[in-house]
C-alpha cells in the first residue's frame, strides 16, 4: 500500500514538472513575439530603408506616401512601367523572320452529286488522292474557284444550261481540304440569285473562309484578301470576264461580281493592293471552255495585270489546262482546269508556288487526273506525258520531270 502511494506521489510530481515546463514556454514566446512586433513597428515608423527593402514585394505602392518620389519602392514603381513600355516597344519594331511559303491553286471545284457521294460515303478519301490532300493542307495559302453558291434558298437562272448550288453543310469539304481563299467570281455564283450569293458570304464567313471577286457592295467586291506568311504579306485579288449577263457585274447591281471585261478596275484594284503587301496574286475566270490555248484578250489584260504590280495571274474557266507564260520576269497561269468537278475528267494540273525567303518565286506543277469523282495526282510515265503535254502548250519555258517551271533564258 505504501508502495503504491509512493509510486503515485512520483507521477504526479512528474506531471506538475511538465505542465510547468510548458507554462513557461508559453510565457516566453508570446513574450518574444510581442518583443519582435514592438520592433518592427519602430523600424517601419523610422522609416528603415532595408525593412522597407525587404517587404517591398508585398507592401506596393501603399507604403510609400502619395508625394514621395525617392526611396527603393519609389524607384522600382516609376520603372516597371518604363521597361515594360521599352520591351513592347522592341517587339513591335523587331523585324519578323523571314522564312519560305508555300501556295497551292487549284482550278474549278463543283461539289456535284457524284463527289458529294463519295465524301458522304469515305470523306475526303473517296474525292481526293492523300498526296493531293497533303500539299494543299500542308502549304501555307491554298486558293481555289469555288464553281457554285453555298445556299439552300434561290430559283435556277432561266435559260441557262447548267446552274450550281451545293448546301452549305458540305463547308466541311473546304475545311479538311485547308482552303484559305475561294474566288467567287465567275459565271456560276449567281446561279440560284442574289439570296443563295449572300447565304454564300455568311456560310464563307461563319466557316472562316475568306473569298475574293463578289460582295454585297463595289468596295467589297474588288477588295484584296490579305494574309500574313513567312514575316511578309500576300494579298490576293480576284475577277471575272465570263458572266451570262451583265447585271451580274457589280457596276450593274449589287450584290454582284468584280468584272474584268476590260483592264481598267482591275488594274486600279492592283495599283491601290500593291503598296500594302510583298506578293500579289490575281486569279481571274477568263478563256473558251474546251480550248487548250489563251485567246489573245488573256495575254493582253495579263501583262496589263503585271504591269500594274501583279506579281502572279492565274486563271480558270476553261475547264481544260492551259500553259505557262512569263511576262516581264512574273508568271502567267491561263487555266488550271478543272481541279474537284465531273465524276470523270481530262488530264490537268494543280500548281505549286515555292516562295523563298530570299524572294525568288518558282513554279511547279502537278499533274491530277479524275476518275470516278476521286481526283488523283498522276505519277510515273503518265506523270511524264502530261508534264510535256503541259510545257508544248506554254510559251517560252521548260518542265523539268519534277514539275518544276523555267523561263526561258
Amino acid at each position: 500500500m505504501r508502495r503504491t502511494q509512493k509510486v503515485t506521489a512520483v507521477v504526479s510530481l512528474v506531471i506538475i514538472l511538465v505542465l510547468a515546463a510548458a507554462l513557461g514556454l508559453f510565457l516566453w514566446t508570446e513574450e518574444r513575439k510581442e518583443r519582435d512586433g514592438q520592433k518592427a513597428q519602430e523600424t517601419i515608423a523610422e522609416g528603415g530603408q532595408e525593412a522597407a527593402g525587404e517587404t517591398d514585394g508585398e507592401a506596393g505602392e501603399d507604403s510609400v506616401p502619395p508625394d514621395s518620389s525617392e526611396g527603393a519602392l519609389g524607384e522600382i514603381s516609376e520603372e516597371e512601367p518604363e521597361n515594360l513600355e521599352e520591351e513592347q516597344e522592341m517587339l513591335e519594331n523587331q523585324e519578323p523572320e523571314i522564312t519560305d511559303v508555300t501556295m497551292m491553286f487549284t482550278g474549278d471545284v463543283m461539289l456535284g452529286s457524284s463527289v458529294l457521294a463519295n465524301y458522304d460515303s469515305a470523306g475526303l478519301d473517296g474525292i481526293l488522292s492523300e498526296y493531293l490532300q497533303t500539299e494543299l493542307q500542308q502549304a501555307d495559302l491554298t486558293v481555289i474557284n469555288e464553281e457554285f453558291p453555298f445556299s439552300s434558298r434561290g430559283t435556277p437562272m432561266p435559260d441557262k444550261t447548267y446552274t450550281f448550288r451545293v448546301d452549305k453543310s458540305y463547308l466541311s469539304v473546304f475545311q479538311e481540304m485547308g482552303v484559305d481563299v475561294v474566288s467567287l467570281a465567275n459565271n456560276h455564283a449567281l446561279d440560284y440569285g442574289t439570296d443563295a450569293l449572300l447565304d454564300t458570304f455568311d456560310a464563307l464567313d461563319e466557316a472562316g473562309i475568306p473569298y475574293a471577286g463578289a460582295g454585297a457592295d463595289k468596295e467589297r467586291a474588288e477588295e484584296a484578301i490579305f494574309f500574313e506568311r513567312g514575316g511578309r504579306t500576300i494579298g490576293v485579288l480576284a475577277a471575272s470576264r465570263v458572266i451570262p449577263v451583265v447585271e451580274w457585274n457589280i457596276e450593274n447591281q449589287q450584290p454582284g461580281l468584280f468584272c474584268t471585261y476590260d483592264s481598267t478596275a482591275l488594274e486600279a484594284a492592283i495599283e491601290r493592293t500593291r503598296s500594302q503587301c510583298d506578293y500579289l496574286i490575281v486569279y481571274v475566270h477568263w478563256g473558251i471552255e474546251r480550248q487548250d490555248y489563251p485567246e489573245e484578250y488573256q495575254r493582253t489584260l495579263a501583262e496589263a495585270y503585271i504591269d500594274a504590280g501583279a506579281d502572279l495571274v492565274v486563271g480558270s474557266h476553261p475547264h481544260v489546262p492551259q500553259g505557262i507564260e512569263y511576262y516581264n520576269g512574273k508568271p502567267i497561269v491561263y487555266s488550271l482546269g478543272n481541279f474537284i468537278f465531273n465524276p470523270n475528267m481530262v488530264k490537268t494540273y494543280a500548281l505549286k508556288v515555292l516562295w523563298s525567303a530570299e524572294g525568288e518565286a518558282r513554279l511547279m506543277v502537278i499533274p491530277v487526273e479524275t476518275a470516278n469523282a476521286l481526283t488523283a495526282d498522276l505519277t510515273g510515265d503518265v506523270k511524264r506525258e502530261m508534264i510535256d503535254y503541259i510545257e508544248s502548250i506554254s510559251f517560252d519555258v521548260t518542265i523539268d520531270e519534277n514539275g518544276m517551271v523555267t523561263p526561258a533564258p
